[in-house]
């Protein structure tokens, strides 16, 4: 992971170019045709209202999704959905997903890629809003898995996800934050696997779940 903002984002703006010319199938693509794209995502991922939903984890979400790529159909359309899938966010909203997506069939067809991929990545960018992929969709699996993959971080990190989900709805009082943080985790723990391509099973998935019964505890303690 890059150590400063700067190299940050110039490390995005290189995956962006190099995933806009994977999903051409190798026509050429000028950086100059790309880079004001990058440049808009960017500036929305680097919002002030956001301390959570940043380029970092913009940028971990694209790594996990190289991690796990060798399971998806169209791992080109996965990495487009993540550079969409939370571009716009407002913690005070619940449209953000479907803002998303249809961000993403804006911006898709004016860089000339096809149809049928713009209706993937906008497809995908929705099914963030549950995280549950059906069982034959290996690229819903990949984003999903990549997206949901904080929640086995180390208890340290988990612990400053939580904090930073908590400063982005700074403006909810406590109880209904710990109502609405309790509903939610229960639902993911709910779910039959909180993990679905073979390498998140195997590597992401009990310590996941161990991380999210530890926060519910605190939360309803």
């Amino acid at each position: 992971m890059p150590d400063d903002l700067q190299e940050l984002r110039q490390d995005l703006r290189a995956r962006w170019h190099r995933t806009v010319l994977e999903a051409r199938a190798g026509q050429p693509t000028p950086a100059d045709t790309t880079t004001p794209y990058a440049e808009n995502l960017l500036t929305r991922w680097s919002e002030p209202q956001r301390r959570y939903h940043t380029p970092t984890h913009l940028l971990t979400v694209l790594t996990h999704v190289d991690t796990l790529a060798e399971h998806a159909d169209d791992p080109s359309a996965v990495r487009l959905a993540a550079w969409f899938h939370d571009a716009v966010y407002r913690p005070d909203r619940t449209e953000n997903e479907e803002r998303s997506a249809a961000l993403a069939e804006r911006a898709l067809p004016e860089l000339g890629l096809p149809a049928p991929l713009t209706a993937e990545v906008a497809r995908l960018v929705r099914l963030t809003t549950t995280h549950d992929p059906d069982p034959d969709d290996t690229n819903g699996e990949v984003l999903c898995d990549a997206d949901l993959a904080i929640l086995a971080a180390s208890p340290e990190d988990y612990a400053a996800y939580a904090a930073s989900v908590r400063e982005e709805y700074a403006f909810v009082p406590d109880e209904a934050f710990r109502t609405g943080r309790s509903a939610v985790l229960a639902q993911l723990l709910a779910l039959p696997a909180l993990f679905r391509t073979p390498y998140g099973i195997a590597h992401w998935q009990d310590r996941a779940r161990s991380n999210i019964a530890t926060e519910l505890d605190l939360l309803r303690a």
